[in-house]
């Protein structure tokens, strides 16, 4: 009998340690892969970026499936015209409000998600843009005095005041989410290499780990292109290096 209740207690004491440690396992396993949201913002951002609308269409319908608000998904195509310009961003609009008139038809009623609120009246954009940068960035201040801000020095004013300032502050998608539509964007563009290896970075700063930008590359890969997904581990491999 003894022998036998040392057995029970054994294997008691030990499912008592071991739960512990799977639970852990699979909270580590959970931040090693985007989830569902944050993999559908890629071929979104990806496809809007290079103007690829056929595709983008169903990339829109898998969002929402996903669960993207319809605002969540308007503030994505918005934020596009920051880096690929007013024409691929508008085309993309109107391909979403396209696609939200079938899905009308069918009797699907998409959930329209929180509004963004007014841009504060007493925001100093110029302080809070540097604020935003510096922060994605990984700085306690913000970048000056580089050469391009001299040379340029209204670009770098549009760049605080109206990207890192009017467009971040609004409340729709947060810092990390709109990272990710960044390199999603990014990633889609040829030519791009030197922003996409500062965002790569800015998206980690955010909270994304090295194994998650991996994964990216793979959604990369499997929803966008095999091209573009090996030129963005390319430089993804650069900033990972520069980081260790």
């Amino acid at each position: 009998m003894n022998k036998k209740r040392t057995a029970f207690l054994t294997i008691l004491m030990t499912l008592m340690f071991s739960f512990p440690a799977i639970a852990e396992a699979k909270n580590m396993e959970k931040v090693q892969t985007l989830n569902a949201r944050q993999q559908a913002i890629v071929p979104i951002a990806a496809f809007t970026a290079n103007g690829d609308l056929d595709k983008l269409k169903p990339a829109l319908v898998d969002g929402l499936d996903a669960g993207l608000t319809v605002n969540e998904i308007k503030e994505i195509l918005v934020q596009m015209y920051a880096y690929a310009g007013f024409p691929r961003s508008l085309n993309g609009i109107h391909a979403f409000m396209a696609v939200l008139d079938e899905r009308q038809t069918k009797g699907i009623d998409d959930e329209m998600g929180k509004e963004a609120g007014p841009t504060p009246a007493d925001l100093d954009k110029d302080k809070y843009g540097a604020e935003v940068r510096a922060k994605l960035a990984g700085l306690e201040t913000d970048i000056s005095s580089a050469k391009w801000q001299q040379f340029a020095p209204a670009i770098d004013t549009f760049l605080k005041e109206h990207l890192f300032a009017d467009i971040f502050v609004r409340a729709i998608l947060n810092h990390q989410e709109r990272e990710l539509a960044t390199i999603g964007a990014l990633a889609a563009m040829p030519g791009t290499e030197g922003q996409l290896h500062f965002h790569f970075g800015a998206a980690m700063n955010t909270g994304f780990s090295e194994a998650q930008m991996k994964d990216f590359i793979s959604v990369l890969d499997v929803k966008v292109g095999k091209k573009e997904a090996e030129s963005a581990r390319k430089v993804l491999n650069a900033v990972l290096v520069s980081r260790k």
